[in-house]
């Protein structure tokens, strides 16, 4: 333990005094916090965390351990779980260990230096768990959205819808409060990597909504059986398989649960049925009423979410039409980029970074680039330009 870090840690009993020894015994390696019974320690869960290790009393009355241990796995799943109970309760014990929710169960009295060598192992514990979520939320998404944005070069209108999707997604889930958004992040940003096995004329189709020839509508319909087997030899990826695997099918309110799994699905089927039909334009209905009348495809009450955002963002945002030359890393495109020929650059909604800006000017050095570009930019970015579009 280096020196100078105490971890933080929480302590829970109905006993006083048994948290005053607690306390003393520990504060010269951990940062104690205690809490006189269970609603009390669900509290310094939500207020004070989060621990390294929570160490619960088995029998309280109100709640017992092994509930408020359950309910604290839900409130901070990373802080490792410890019950204290007598030799009587063994049996309670050992069940709360075998489902899964309690990490070590200590009997009492404890000596000082059991407890401490297990805390201890609850400290790397927690180091370990944290660390690998740090490797999914931080390295994996880093390593696809490289991927990602090298593929949109290739196929910028496809890995374009995939930009557009990503943020509307993680607009959700910031509305909905949503703790664990990596893997509906990631499965955005994935979620038209099987269109890269379309032929060029087909791909097109699929991204203006044109109509199908069989042929082509039957390599549509391969498409998550594609991105299965593109994704199947990546460690890690299984619930964001589920999400991309989830968001073909239609909503199914008798098997919709509130896992991480089920909701992105439900919530990356809006988002990309809401981008192909907002692309196919000319369309005389808007793309939320199209929604609403395929009755029972959605999930209603994410799908009342995602109106509502859709609107305070286009409240938000103002439109410009820009010259190359003023650019600037944070812009997004409102519109699609093309070469004077027609050829496909870049696709909406992708936003500017110091590369792709780059990227734009070889561009327009090589093929040439139709200019003016329409780009969102924030009003307060850019206070001195004057809009030729304001969204209602």
């Amino acid at each position: 333990m280096a020196e100078g870090h105490r971890p933080p840690i929480l302590c829970v009993d109905d006993e006083q005094n048994i948290l005053d020894g607690l306390s003393r015994t520990l504060r010269a390696l951990y940062t104690v916090e205690t809490a006189l019974g269970g609603e009390q320690g669900i509290e310094a869960l939500r207020t004070k965390g989060p621990f390294v290790a929570v160490i619960s009393d088995l029998r309280m009355p109100g709640m017992s351990g092994v509930e408020f241990l359950s309910r604290a796995r839900l409130i901070s799943p990373d802080t490792v779980r410890v019950l204290l109970t007598g030799h009587g309760d063994m049996e309670a014990a050992i069940t709360a260990v075998n489902d899964g929710n309690i990490f070590r169960f200590l009997t009492k009295p404890c000596s000082t230096e059991i407890l401490a060598k297990s805390l201890a192992a609850c400290a790397e514990q927690n180091r370990l768990v944290t660390s690998e979520r740090v490797l999914l939320q931080q390295t994996l998404r880093g390593s696809i959205q490289a991927l990602t944005d090298i593929l949109a070069l290739a196929e910028p209108a496809a890995f374009g819808r995939a930009t557009r999707v990503r943020q509307s997604v993680v607009r959700l889930m910031e509305y909905f409060g949503a703790t664990e958004t990596w893997p509906v992040e990631v499965a955005a940003m994935l979620s038209q990597i099987g269109y890269v096995t379309l032929p060029p004329g087909a791909q097109e189709k699929v991204y203006r909504g044109d109509p199908l020839s069989d042929a082509e509508r039957q390599m549509l319909d391969r498409i998550p059986k594609v991105i299965e087997q593109i994704l199947a030899n990546i460690p890690r990826l299984e619930t964001v398989r589920d999400i991309l695997r989830g968001h073909f099918l239609k909503f199914d309110r008798t098997s919709a649960s509130t896992d991480i799994a089920s909701w992105g699905a439900r919530a990356l089927k809006i988002a990309v049925e809401y981008d192909m039909i907002e692309a196919q334009g000319g369309a005389q209905m808007h793309p939320f009423d199209v929604l609403r009348s395929r009755d029972g495809w959605y999930d209603p009450v994410i799908l009342q979410a995602f109106a509502e955002l859709h609107g305070s963002r286009r409240q938000e945002v103002v439109v410009h039409e820009l010259r190359l030359r003023d650019l600037a890393v944070g812009m997004s495109f409102d519109e699609d980029v093309t070469s004077v020929r027609g050829l496909l650059l870049i696709a909406r909604g992708q936003e500017v970074t110091p590369g792709l800006l780059e990227r734009v000017r070889n561009f327009s050095s090589e093929l040439g680039i139709r200019e003016p570009i329409r780009m969102v930019v924030r009003p307060v970015a850019q206070p001195e330009l004057q809009p030729v579009q304001q969204s209602a």
